[in-house]
This record gives C-alpha cells, sequence and structure tokens, in this order.
C-alpha cells in the first residue's frame, strides 16, 4: 500500500514538475520602452506645462487669500463687527476658491488626469496589445514589467522582451 501511494505521489510530483517547465516567462521594462516612445515624451511635456500653468493659478489665488489676510490682521484693532465680519467671509471664500481650483485641475477626476488619461492611455494600449501579440505568438504564460515589479531581484536579460515591443510599435533599437 505504501509503495502505491509513494508511486501516485512521485507520478504527480514528476507532472508537476513537467508543467511548470513547459511554461514561458519574460520581462519587460515599462520605463524603457516609454522612453523610447517620442509620443510619450511629447505628452509628457504637455502635462508637465499644464501642470505648471494651472498651479501658478492656484498659487496666484493663495496668495491673494494671504494678502487678505494680512490685511484683516492689520486693521483687526480698528474694524467693526461688521467689516470684521465681512472681510472674514472673504478670506474664506478666497481660500475654498483656491481650493476649488486645486480639486478642479489636480484632483481625482480633475483636468490633469482627464488629460493624461487621454493622452496617454492610448499609447499604454497600444504597448499592451503589442505585448499581448507577442505572448501570443511565443506562447508566453507571463509577462512581467520589471519597473514596478518591486519583487524581481534578479532576471535574465535573455528573458527581457523590451526591445521585441518597440519593434512591434515600428521604434526599433
Amino acid at each position: 500500500m505504501k509503495k502505491i501511494v509513494c508511486s501516485i505521489l512521485l507520478a504527480a510530483a514528476l507532472m508537476g514538475a513537467t508543467s511548470v517547465q513547459a511554461q514561458k516567462y519574460a520581462l519587460i521594462d515599462m520605463e524603457y520602452i516609454l522612453k523610447n516612445i517620442p509620443n510619450y515624451e511629447v505628452a509628457n511635456e504637455q502635462l508637465s506645462t499644464l501642470s505648471k500653468r494651472w498651479q501658478a493659478e492656484v498659487d496666484k489665488v493663495q496668495q491673494e487669500a494671504q494678502a487678505l489676510y494680512k490685511a484683516y490682521q492689520a486693521d483687526l484693532a480698528t474694524l467693526a463687527p461688521d467689516a470684521k465680519s465681512k472681510r472674514e467671509t472673504e478670506i474664506v471664500t478666497k481660500e475654498q476658491e483656491a481650493q476649488d481650483l486645486k480639486r478642479k485641475y489636480f484632483g481625482t477626476d480633475g483636468e490633469l488626469f482627464k488629460r493624461r488619461e487621454s493622452l496617454l492611455k492610448p499609447i499604454q494600449d497600444d504597448i499592451y496589445e503589442a505585448v499581448k501579440d507577442i505572448a501570443t505568438a511565443k506562447e508566453y504564460v507571463l509577462i512581467v514589467d520589471r519597473a514596478s515589479a518591486t519583487s524581481v531581484i534578479y532576471a535574465s536579460p535573455t528573458i527581457d522582451i523590451s526591445n521585441e515591443v518597440l519593434a512591434k510599435l515600428g521604434f526599433s533599437k
């Protein structure tokens, strides 16, 4: 009975080992791929320009709120109660305007997010399709992005298909 159980376990282990060996893996370096796609660099420059312009707009409104507050502090001793209340409301309104602008431009559903998605998503989709085509053609069961996989300590350069992905996209390296 022990021999039969051992034989079954040994057969199962061997079958498992051979099925693992038959699987093919590959790596890509998404940072490397993106650096070699000119449209990606152009899109990043556009996003950076927009971000700086919008941040300057937010900063200007915040500075206006600070100026209102400093003026209020300077005049506090001479202000009548209704004037105090009016000035405090102005300050709060200006601070709220700055927060609203910040949310409008940089929030999770803000303009920067929408622009990033509209500019970068087509590039990312093209990369995904190229990777998927290569994986299907070469029968890879797993392709890992080494740029974002923090748990990859070492990987042989021979399984890196980044240049193949670039070639598939029309950017030969």
